[in-house]
């Protein structure tokens, strides 16, 4: 397992951007996959957006398909999700979450065994 940490999460407007990071610690990131999701109060985890460790057809919920962009710099050790024209239901909790290259199948909390402590966002005028 890694040990993850997200960041960039806050208040923000609707039409507004931010850009969350996760961040391995004592680890590289290079050998993982790593998945974006989240969890709005009294409902249930949602897949957001997957990549894979060569960057390779990522994967986008079609809530946020067009707005929402992942990528990975493996030499930083870091994943970024960002969000443009966000939208008040993209109000969540945002967790990272990694799982080695070698047992991805699907971008689905099942799938992966690392997760970080979450990082908030709130969008809201």
């Amino acid at each position: 397992q890694v040990q993850l940490v997200e960041s960039g999460g806050g208040l923000v407007q609707p039409g507004g951007s931010l850009r969350l990071s996760c961040a391995a610690s004592g680890s590289t990131l290079g050998d993982y996959a790593v998945g974006w999701f989240r969890q709005a109060p009294g409902k249930e985890r949602e897949r957001v957006s997957c990549i894979s460790r060569r960057a390779d057809g990522p994967y986008y919920a079609d809530s946020v398909k067009g707005r929402f962009t992942i990528s990975r710099n493996n030499a930083e050790k870091a994943v970024y999700l960002q969000m443009y024209s966000l939208k008040p239901e993209d109000t969540a909790v945002y967790y990272c979450a990694a799982e080695l290259e070698t047992f991805y199948r699907a971008c689905v909390p099942e799938n992966f065994g690392s997760w970080g402590q979450g990082t908030r966002v709130t969008v809201s005028s």
